[in-house]
């Protein structure tokens, strides 16, 4: 009001700067308010029943799919180049299956310690997900990530999906020590039942709720990079046995699923010459980067089974590969 006159303000200039500085306190209290998630891949390298990016695009305005990459390990010599090959084809086929969703993949070089914070300052993150890792390695590296988000004010949200079964509740349930045996690890398993079912792939209507703004220089700092980037010599390298990605192991998966007479009369692996070579149907290197989900693998291989054999319950011998897995 005019302190002269007690009314309304007369002039119209004094009106437009008290509307700029309301504005200016709504554009900060949206900004304080926005739920900018960061899903951060690691093993877990799919979109269908990925249960913490399901948690990164719950309620958000913006998510950013990163994949955090050491080129350190490139030179490691524990780590060959089929394995890398398989590891950036998987990104690669990622990113793909991203873009088609009007996003894409965010790989960052460096270490996760020294990643975040720049990311958390630039991207205005408030919220932190990604899938649980039992490995001892992994559960330090997280936890010092975790401690740091907190640091930070950034929420993290982290979820159980590469196991069929919470390892923590199996070591509970035996009387708080790892079983020993797979014989005692499958009377375990026996008691907790059915494993939770998959969830569903991400769609585009659950995207494009928290769409972001990829900007045109994407390739330039965040593309997947190639082998000889890391430092690989490809000259005369094999050609790849084992196509990493998501896609190709769910058609892996549906060629497996198509040997009914296997799954009804089913009789335990026999090993033989034939065994160390790559089989057209394996999927170990795409369940061990999470390329495909163990429990979708366990609930197709169920409901065949049931269907091929009238509904009756399939032995535990018939994910004794899977349990297998999960004891290893």
């Amino acid at each position: 009001r005019c302190a002269e006159t007690g009314g309304v303000w007369q002039h119209r200039d004094a009106v437009v700067d008290v509307c700029a500085i309301a504005c200016v306190y709504s554009n900060e209290l949206c900004a304080i308010m926005a739920v900018n998630s960061v899903h951060w891949f690691r093993k877990g390298l799919r979109l269908h029943d990925n249960a913490a990016l399901q948690e990164a695009l719950s309620g958000a305005d913006s998510v950013r799919c990163v994949y955090v990459l050491d080129p350190w390990f490139a030179g490691s010599a524990s780590v060959g180049v089929n394995r890398w090959r398989f590891l950036l084809e998987s990104l690669e086929d990622l990113d793909l299956s991203l873009r088609k969703l009007n996003s894409r993949l965010f790989v960052v070089r460096g270490q996760p310690a020294d990643v975040f914070p720049r990311l958390f300052k630039e991207w205005n993150v408030t919220r932190l997900t990604f899938e649980f890792d039992s490995e001892p390695f992994g559960k330090e590296r997280d936890a010092a990530i975790v401690k740091m988000a907190r640091e930070f004010g950034v929420e993290t949200i982290v979820k159980n999906s590469h196991t069929l079964y919470s390892l923590d509740r199996i070591i509970e349930l035996n009387n708080n020590s790892p079983p020993l045996t797979f014989k005692r690890f499958q009377a375990i398993v026996s008691r907790l039942g059915l494993p939770k079912k998959p969830l569903g792939t991400v769609t585009a209507e659950q995207m494009d709720r928290c769409r972001t703004d990829i900007s045109e220089n994407h390739d330039e700092h965040y593309r997947v990079p190639s082998l000889e980037e890391l430092g690989f010599k490809t000259h005369g390298i094999s050609p790849s046995t084992w196509k990493g990605g998501e896609t190709a192991a769910l058609e892996r998966l549906h060629k497996h699923l198509e040997r009914k007479a296997w799954v009804a009369n089913f009789e335990r692996p026999r090993i033989n010459a034939y065994s160390l070579m790559a089989s057209p149907t394996g999927l170990s290197p795409y369940l061990r980067f999470g390329c495909i989900s163990c429990r979708l693998f366990y609930y197709n291989l169920l409901e065949l089974y049931r269907q091929v054999r009238k509904n009756s319950s399939p032995p535990l011998s018939l994910f004794g590969q899977l349990l297998w897995r999960e004891f290893f």
